[in-house]
């Protein structure tokens, strides 16, 4: 069995925090499963609560863990990879092996203001698509996509289904729309009350903000505002020097 080397120069918590991820990475503490408790640990590792309690609480906050008021803490299920491509969300759910859905929130044709005009490369008045949608992945919603298409690249879109449907592959296949490349910024935020009931947050929970202008052709043919689950959703890039 794994120990805490009281010689190590390593914090003792950070051991701590090793050796309960070593049994999450190996599914000896599967998914869902509960922890040993605090007096547990502090037993087996000959720890002081404090030092149970900070391990603890770092794996809480990287998204390892997660506490259950008057029940416990459990494993929590992995962070999806949030894909830094031109890719729908549809074909990532099915690259991972999940299961896509969606919901229509809202569906209508706005006029552009000068802001959406100047992202599309239109002109302001003309006619768009909104698009609003709940995303889900093996039932669980995930993000919410508001999407901005201008009708004369996609006449009739309105009338399309598109439940459970991947809207790039519409696009592609009825309207010969294929995008090939995109631009796409990502901040953090704090969701609004009516996104976090339907993303099934706290009030207040917290999410990634993403923007991302599509082109297929050197035109703009989406312009993309969504908004994701921050504790289901992680971002890894490689660095290069």
């Amino acid at each position: 069995m794994a120990h805490i080397d009281p010689d190590s120069p390593v914090p003792k918590y950070f051991q701590l925090r090793e050796i309960l991820l070593d049994l999450i990475d190996s599914d000896e503490l599967s998914i869902g499963a509960a922890i040993p408790s605090e007096r547990e640990l502090c037993q087996r590792f000959g720890l002081s609560r404090m030092t149970v309690r900070q391990a603890v609480d770092h794996l809480v906050s990287e998204g390892r863990l997660h506490r259950v008021p008057g029940k416990g803490t459990f494993v929590a299920r992995p962070k999806i990879e949030l894909a830094l491509q031109l890719t729908s969300f549809t074909d990532d759910m099915r690259a991972r092996g999940m299961i896509p859905g969606s919901r229509d929130l809202d569906r209508r044709i706005v006029r552009a203001s000068a802001h959406l005009a100047k992202e599309l490369g239109i002109q302001p008045g003309e006619e768009v698509h909104f698009i609003e949608r709940l995303r889900t992945a093996d039932g669980e919603p995930l993000s919410i996509e508001r999407a901005h298409i201008p009708v004369k690249l996609a006449p009739g879109l309105a009338d399309q289904d598109l439940s459970d449907k991947s809207l790039y592959e519409l696009l592609e296949g009825r309207y010969g729309l294929v995008m090939d490349a995109g631009e796409l910024t990502i901040d953090g935020g704090i969701a609004d009350p009516s996104d976090a009931d339907l993303l099934k947050l706290p009030r207040g929970g917290a999410v990634l903000l993403l923007q991302r202008r599509s082109f297929a052709g050197g035109v703009c043919a989406e312009l993309g505002v969504s908004t994701y689950r921050a504790d289901r959703y992680q971002l890894r890039t490689i660095l290069e020097p």
